[in-house]
């Protein structure tokens, strides 16, 4: 029989080298957000009030907050009205997604963005999409231009498709959906 001191010391020294390794890699993470170069979209301005895209390629959740607290540090991004964001980071021993979003108070504006990153397949990502409330309510047309901001954005720095190509892709399915119900009757 084992004496009880010696399997809390084996337990603590297991929680030891755990911690050790959570810290090596929240450094690495910490390094890798200090070197990371944000990517920031042109601004779209509506009846005075203005939109902008920010991204940045993440790979685990503790990334995500490392990235918002970088850009956090900007005082124009954090007295944005609202700062939208979405990300998804492709698990490949799960073959499944880890995704999240948030409004920061823009009613819906977060999970219309994730629906976006979906449609396009987009993984590996987080955007933030800031706005500037210029004092008129657009309506629904802000959920458009937060939506062109982060695509736009995704396009250009070639994280998704060109959404020519998928839209001519599902036009051809289209056709032949119609042709097929044609020939039945």
């Amino acid at each position: 029989m084992t004496e009880p001191g010696q399997d809390v010391k084996k337990k603590t020294e297991e929680e030891d080298v755990q911690c050790e390794e959570d810290i090596v890699l929240a450094c690495q993470l910490e390094n890798s957000v200090k070197a990371l170069d944000f990517d920031v979209s042109e601004n779209r301005r509506d009846r005075r009030s203005t939109f902008q895209a920010h991204l940045a390629p993440v790979v685990c959740p503790k990334q995500v907050k490392m990235v918002l607290a970088k850009l956090y540090e900007n005082k124009k991004i954090a007295s944005a009205t609202h700062n939208i964001y979405a990300y998804r980071i492709y698990c490949e021993d799960k073959q499944t997604f880890l995704q999240d979003c948030e409004d920061d108070g823009e009613t819906a504006a977060g999970g219309r963005l994730l629906h976006l990153m979906e449609i396009l397949n987009v993984r590996n990502v987080m955007v933030v999409v800031s706005r500037w409330y210029g004092g008129i309510l657009l309506g629904p047309d802000r959920f458009k231009h937060i939506n062109n901001c982060a695509r736009n954005i995704l396009v250009e720095k070639n994280y998704t498709n060109l959404p020519e190509e998928s839209s001519k892709a599902l036009g051809k399915n289209k056709k032949v959906r119609k042709d097929k119900k044609r020939s039945e009757h």
